[in-house]
């Protein structure tokens, strides 16, 4: 993903733009340095060719001034002498050419002065040898010695001579060899160099074609954004403004002239005209918010009234922020709202709130009754009944004695359901506190609470660890006590009740479920269950299944459960079937 959008960077481009330059200088380095070498070589060539040259020369001269000198010997003719004479010369000529192309080569210049001296040499000879001839001493040993010797210097020469112009071949091979490697090399680097440096820049055009594409795209796609944003500020009933800090100048959005309730364009831009339409109440403190936005380039959250131009008052929230465009231009970016609908619901909710907290005060009061005044005759009748079956039940006859059970029945399962109404009535406040704890304990606790029941019917309960989490304690102690109670009222007769508790902490699968991982926590018995299709109904308030001359109850029991559940953000789902048991599994949320 990161790659991708590195891709499509305007830094991207600017590298690959920044390589295609660099490449191509590259490219134009390597063609002067193969232009260079070209010339170089080309230089060598000549050098090589005119130091060829300028050998012969000199083996040339030097073999016209051996000719005529021996011919001058044998004919004492002075005529050939002529060659000799103008050898030296033309020997210096070239001597100072090869000294001047051969600078750059120090064993050239050591052969050049090696070679000087042979030449120096020769002449000498010769002109001993003239002496000799001059004073007709041809046929002495000397004459023989010396003559000898002027073959032994001319062979010399020609030697070096011939080591030079190998020594210039040589050098002119090696060079030619690494150039022509060379030349081998480097057209075909730069082919691929320059093909490499094509590919780039055709990316480089893909990309700000494709750019250019996107713009007309974001274009288009502004265009309807300022559409919808127009409209929005129609429905929502926003206007919008800016201040341009540099300059000191303002401009409004047409629907900011129309929550003035005014037309667009209806006056200037200006701070002083829009001040005209505040309420004169709440002049001085927006006066002062604008004044702290001059000084600190920001405009919070501030609340003020504005009277319309047909008198109407309206509520306006206003917001403002700086932005700095790339230019550096700074720019105060604002809004305002006209919120007098929401106020108007505000002061409605307020009023219901009032009413709510009136009528919880009610059901305070009515709780108070239920468990003091309610209660209090309650306990008298029980009180009286339970005298008149000690002391009066032999005086009554057996309807009598009927009607009596009859009443002390019907005031116990009154006293049951003040208690489960009371019960119901506590699980409705919201201000419970939670706290971590451990949920083993609250088993437990609800477990001693129906503990004469377990030994009479002597039910079998196993129950897994369960974790520590945040709850309200007494009413999830409640919770598992109501569960307990239900299996243990609700089992088959002439069978020990078998209640299996279960946790695990697993992925939300329920609809129902809206966090990600839930606790959960199962109550499962071997009862005499119900039908599939009452599960949602059980947890409603006052609803029974089974009749109450079989089964005891008021209600109220699950329909807690479903509420303390609630309490937690949590779900509880029951599943039954008829004599085979019930299970019922509650999600708390992590």
């Amino acid at each position: 993903m990161t790659k991708q959008v590195f891709s499509k960077s305007a830094l991207f481009l600017r590298i690959v733009f920044l390589v295609s330059v660099f490449l191509i200088l590259v490219i134009g380095g390597f063609t002067y340095q193969h232009i260079s070498n070209l010339t170089d070589s080309t230089k060598q060539v000549v050098s090589t060719y005119k130091v060829n040259v300028e050998l012969e020369k000199v083996i040339s001269y030097l073999k016209d001034a051996e000719n005529g000198h021996r011919n001058y010997i044998l004919t004492k003719d002075t005529t050939h002498l002529e060659p000799y004479l103008t050898a030296r010369e033309k020997v210096n000529e070239s001597f100072a050419e090869l000294k001047e192309i051969a600078s750059h080569n120090e064993k050239q210049k050591e052969n050049l002065n090696t070679l000087s001296k042979y030449i120096d040499a020769l002449f000498n000879n010769f002109t001993n040898t003239n002496a000799f001839v001059e004073n007709k001493l041809t046929l002495t040993e000397e004459f023989k010695s010396n003559f000898f010797e002027e073959k032994i210097i001319m062979d010399s020469i020609r030697q070096k001579i011939n080591e030079m112009i190998e020594l210039e071949n040589k050098q002119l091979h090696e060079h030619q060899k690494q150039y022509q490697n060379n030349l081998q090399f480097t057209p075909l680097f730069l082919y691929l160099l320059l093909l490499f440096t094509l590919l780039l820049i055709i990316i480089s055009y893909n990309r700000i074609n494709n750019d250019f594409k996107n713009i007309k795209l974001f274009n288009n796609q502004l265009s309807i954004f300022k559409e919808a944003t127009i409209q929005l500020e129609t429905i929502g009933k926003h206007g919008n403004w800016v201040w341009h800090v540099d300059t000191d100048t303002f401009s409004f959005s047409d629907n900011l002239y129309r929550v003035l309730g005014e037309k667009p364009g209806a006056f200037k831009p200006t701070l002083e005209v829009f001040m005209g339409y505040v309420h004169p109440d709440d002049k001085e403190k927006l006066a002062s918010d604008v004044d702290k936005m001059m000084k600190n380039k920001d405009l919070p959250f501030t609340y003020y009234r504005i009277i319309k131009k047909d008198g109407t008052i309206r509520h306006i929230k206003g917001y403002g922020k700086l932005l700095i465009d790339p230019d550096g231009d700074k720019q105060v970016i604002g809004n305002i709202t006209d919120i007098s609908d929401e106020i108007e619901n505000y002061l409605e909710l307020e009023e219901r709130n009032l009413e709510l907290e009136k009528n919880n005060l009610e059901l305070s009061e009515f709780n108070y009754v239920a468990s003091h005044d309610l209660q209090e005759p309650l306990r008298k009748i029980q009180t009286f009944i339970s005298r008149l079956e000690d002391k009066e039940a032999k005086n009554f006859s057996s309807s009598g004695l009927q009607y009596l059970d009859r009443i002390n029945v019907a005031a116990t399962r009154m006293r049951l359901l003040i208690d489960d109404l009371l019960q119901f009535s506590r699980t409705n406040k919201p201000d419970k506190e939670f706290v971590f704890t451990n949920l083993n304990e609250l088993l437990e606790n609800a477990k001693q609470d129906v503990g004469e029941t377990i030994l009479e019917k002597e039910a079998i309960i196993t129950s897994e660890k369960l974790p520590t989490l945040p709850v309200i304690p007494f009413q999830i102690q409640q919770l598992f006590l109501n569960l307990l109670s239900n299996s243990l009222k609700y089992c088959k007769k002439n069978t020990p009740p078998v209640i299996e508790i279960t946790y695990s902490k697993e992925e939300a699968k329920l609809n129902k479920l809206i966090k990600d991982t839930y606790h959960t926590i199962t109550f499962s018995d071997n009862g005499i269950g119900f039908e599939q299709k009452y599960a949602d109904q059980i947890f409603e308030l006052f609803n029974r299944l089974h009749n109450k001359q079989n089964y005891s109850g008021t209600g109220v029991g699950l329909s807690i459960c479903k509420k303390i559940v609630d309490n937690h953000s949590g779900v509880i789902i029951a599943h039954g079937e008829p004599e085979i048991g019930a299970t019922f599994t509650i999600y708390l949320p992590e």
